[in-house]
């Protein structure tokens, strides 16, 4: 049986890449389950030190996979309420927060959580024939896998509104203008391209990467004086640092530093 969520290593970089393109990447519970078991898994491990999501064929994730969703409504509708719980939440906040910078390598359609799971991400490097959909309004639902939290960081409150009250295609230009692509490129050279910027942070300072990702995401919801705080809390973190001794006495030596990741 084919796995639903591919994972693959490239020295300290981790490749996850959504793997049902006959369903367009929908997330069925299987591949939700698996997404979840492998992003714990690279983010536990200190060996990966950037992390890669993409999708085969011409979808990135086109969110719920709504013909197992219809099924479950009429099934186990118990299981329709836990979803959002047991795996979206998860997902993203793994995604989010884990202490290695994480691409989204944006190949195609990235809708409804799709767009979020992207949306997660520290750089989204989309192909010049993808786009997103905030596409929760379409099927009557809330949004959710973050986009609450993530959407209006990228491109503010009112336009986030406008977003996901009114849904449409965004092509991978005006996401660029919007903010919600970091480069858009040749689809051709997508995968290419992303792989080459992780390994390039892989070879960086992955403790002080997380540590920022960490103090970004408690500044969204803090007052001044916590947030002063919890960066103070990380700066004691990453000064402790093995690569925090290694960039100083390089600096000192005028050598590059051969940072470790700890």
């Amino acid at each position: 049986m084919t796995e639903n969520v591919l994972l693959t290593r490239q020295g300290h970089v981790a490749l996850l890449s959504f793997n049902r393109p006959d369903a367009m990447n929908a997330l069925d519970i299987a591949t939700k389950e698996t997404l979840l078991q492998h992003l714990r898994e690279v983010a536990a491990d200190p060996e990966v030190r950037a992390v890669v999501l993409t999708g085969s064929g011409r979808a990135f994730c086109v969110g719920q996979d709504l013909r197992e969703h219809i099924t479950l409504l009429r099934d186990d509708p118990a299981m329709v309420a836990r979803t959002v719980r047991d795996h979206y939440n998860p997902i993203a906040e793994l995604i989010a927060t884990m202490d290695k910078p994480v691409i989204a390598a944006v190949n195609g359609v990235a809708a409804g959580a799709g767009a979020s799971i992207a949306f997660g991400a520290d750089l989204r490097l989309v192909a010049d024939t993808a786009g997103f959909n905030l596409a929760f309004a379409g099927v009557a639902l809330s949004c959710d896998t973050g986009a609450s939290f993530l959407l209006p960081q990228l491109v503010g409150m009112a336009k986030a509104k406008e977003l996901l009250l009114q849904p449409s295609t965004i092509d991978a230009q005006t996401a660029l203008d919007l903010g919600l692509a970091t480069r858009v490129l040749p689809a051709a050279e997508l995968e290419e391209t992303a792989l080459a910027l992780a390994q390039q942070l892989a070879q960086g300072p992955t403790l002080a990467y997380g540590s920022m990702r960490q103090a970004l995401a408690y500044a969204t919801g803090a007052s001044i004086s916590d947030a002063l705080e919890f960066e103070a809390t990380m700066m004691d973190r990453t000064g402790s640092s093995a690569d925090h001794r290694i960039a100083v006495e390089a600096f000192l030596s005028k050598e590059k530093p051969n940072f470790t990741g700890q």
